[in-house]
């Protein structure tokens, strides 16, 4: 801070990004504009959710005659994973409507939703796996002796133990979702970031820019109080296991 408030452009960066009587007139459009990405997280997420978890369990798929199903799945997860989030928008939400093809949607907030999902689905399907690999093979073991089969093993003894341990990664994936959904921005959707923009252009004064972030950020730390939350809670009760 004090390198900062000293350092000799000062006056002409806080007269920049911080000048309150543009934060007031800018924030009610940003605001508006801010529940695009609410609206884009909710629906993604929604959607992401029982996706990745079908992926993990696909790459989970046991014997030789699965596993073309279980290297479609692992190319998929590898691939969205090194793709950077902003090409896959751009690919799908330009090139898809391009096509011309009648029966496909041109609306860029589908293609949009489209390339957040392929790219999330691949890394919360990660975190899912990660999960059901640490359940102990014990207890896969304890549900086929009593008849159970590979799939009712997974979907009754297996997932759920594995859901509670991923929670709060999962979260954290949430948190890395919903700041992605400024990126956008980028197929001409107004959210938060392409209105600070509008806004920006037009006084010619960066503080819009301010107004997204503070409502980022009014969004991701609940999230990230409440990740932790949670880790501290599951610590306490393998705390309290080992002592018991």
């Amino acid at each position: 801070m004090l390198i900062v408030t000293r350092a000799p452009g000062w006056d002409r960066f806080k007269a920049y990004f911080f000048d309150w009587g543009i934060y007031k007139d800018s924030f009610p459009e940003i605001l508006h504009a801010f529940w695009l990405n609410v609206k884009l997280f909710l629906l993604a997420e929604a959607i992401i959710l029982p996706a990745a978890l079908v992926l993990a369990m696909l790459r989970n798929l046991p014997g030789p005659v699965f596993f073309p199903i279980r290297a479609l799945a692992i190319v998929y997860a590898d691939l969205f994973r090194g793709l950077p989030t902003i090409l896959v928008i751009l690919m799908l939400g330009t090139g898809m409507p391009a096509l011309g093809i009648s029966w496909m949607p041109d609306s860029q907030f589908f293609w949009a939703t489209v390339a957040l999902v392929l790219v999330y689905t691949a890394y919360v399907s990660e975190v899912y796996r990660a999960g059901i690999e640490s359940v102990h093979p014990s207890q896969q073991a304890a549900a086929r002796s009593l008849g159970l089969s590979h799939g009712q093993a997974l979907r009754f003894v297996i997932v759920p133990q594995a859901l509670r341990r991923v929670v709060p990664p999962l979260l954290n994936d949430f948190i890395g979702l919903q700041k992605d959904t400024a990126l956008v921005g980028t197929l001409g959707l107004v959210e938060a970031l392409k209105q600070a923009q509008i806004d920006e252009a037009a006084t010619f004064n960066g503080t819009p820019y301010l107004v997204a972030a503070t409502l980022f950020v009014a969004l991701t730390i609940p999230l990230a109080r409440f990740t932790d939350w949670l880790v501290a809670r599951d610590r306490r009760r393998q705390q309290a296991g080992g002592l018991a």
